[in-house]
Order: structure tokens, then sequence, then C-alpha cells
């Protein structure tokens, strides 16, 4: 019993073990070096996205000032 125990143990971290070593710090460091200046427009772009007109980031909290369930649902129902 306790070998097949020890066995599934095994066979569950095995993948675990086979992962290949995270990459050194100094390469990392150099990376970004090498790469071209293209990312510059890239950034540009985003940075013109318009914001959002949902309300599905903003706080309805204040829904739980109403009177009953179904007026607070009501209020919170924008907020979806």
């Amino acid at each position: 019993m306790k070998i097949m125990i020890l066995l599934a143990g095994l066979t569950l971290a095995w993948p675990a073990l086979a992962q290949a070593p995270a990459p050194k710090p100094e390469a990392v460091k150099a990376a970004p070096e090498t790469q071209p200046v293209k990312s510059a427009p890239k950034a540009a772009k985003v940075a013109k996205k318009k914001p959002s007109l949902s309300k599905r980031h903003q706080d309805a909290r204040h829904c739980l000032q109403r009177t009953n369930n179904d007026a607070i649902i009501r209020c919170a129902e924008e907020y979806l």
C-alpha cells in the first residue's frame, strides 16, 4: 500500500521536476537592450484608447441604501 502511494506521488510530481530551469537574471537584463525601438508607436496607440463607457468597473454600493430588494436589484443592474 505504501509503495502505491509513493508511486502515485512521484507520478504527480514528475511534470514539476521535468520543467526547464528558470533563465539567469543576466540573460533577462540583456534581452530588452537587443529589441528594436518599434515598440514606441505601439505604446502610443495603446494610450489613444477611448475610456470605457460602461459602469462595470464603478462602485455600486450606493444601491444598498434602497428600501427594498427590488429597488436594489434595479439599481445594481446598471452596473452589470
